[in-house]
């Protein structure tokens, strides 16, 4: 069954959200400049609160890996999410230090190297039109796809279904069509998840 990522939590409101909702994964930012962006102090706080079968994904954009290991070592997140221009050897010192998952994001368009995708040495992909986007990318693009990822990219209440049924990806992941005015909405997180699992 396809799994389920709430990404973008930044408030209390939201973790109460998420932990009524049972995703499998939520996602914490830590991109500079990202308006879902918080700190670690933040995240440890929201961590504390979050239902202990959830993983947390820090979203990172060529952050330290030092940082990330600091993050993994306070039990801030389960899992790095990559979003930046890290490369193989960033991925596997990642890995071989913490011992933990770790998400390759890829940007996917008519020119994305497929085959970079399948080779890539992190333990998932994840598919996106973006960088936070909320636009979604022409499937027909990652139907050869065959190692595991997570579909990103404008996914909503509407069509998350149907991408399931399509592409039966590891996971499906969700942050701005689940807000409204930027703030995570409990009805749209609800049927979203609703829909994912039908």
């Amino acid at each position: 069954m396809t799994k389920i990522k709430l990404c973008g939590l930044t408030t209390e409101r939201d973790i109460e959200i998420a932990n009524s909702l049972k995703p499998e994964f939520v996602g914490f930012v830590f991109a500079e400049g990202s308006r879902r962006g918080i700190s670690y102090e933040t995240a440890d706080n929201l961590r504390a609160k979050l239902n202990r079968n959830i993983l947390s994904a820090g979203v990172f954009v060529d952050e330290p890996i030092e940082n990330i290991l600091e993050l993994f070592r306070r039990g801030t997140i389960d899992i790095a999410q990559l979003h930046g221009d890290e490369n193989e050897e960033y991925i596997k010192r990642l890995r071989d230090i913490s011992g933990k998952p770790v998400i390759k994001a890829f940007r996917i368009t008519d020119t994305c190297d497929y085959e970079a995708v399948e080779r890539c040495g992190a333990d998932f992909a994840l598919l996106d039109s973006g960088a936070g986007s909320g636009k979604v990318f022409d499937w027909n693009l990652v139907k050869n796809i065959k190692r595991p990822y997570f579909l990103a990219g404008g996914l909503s209440a509407l069509n998350v279904r149907e991408a399931i049924k399509e592409l039966h990806p590891y996971a499906v992941d969700v942050s701005s069509k689940i807000e409204k005015a930027g703030v995570k909405d409990e009805a749209l997180a609800r049927e979203f998840v609703r829909s994912a699992r039908s």
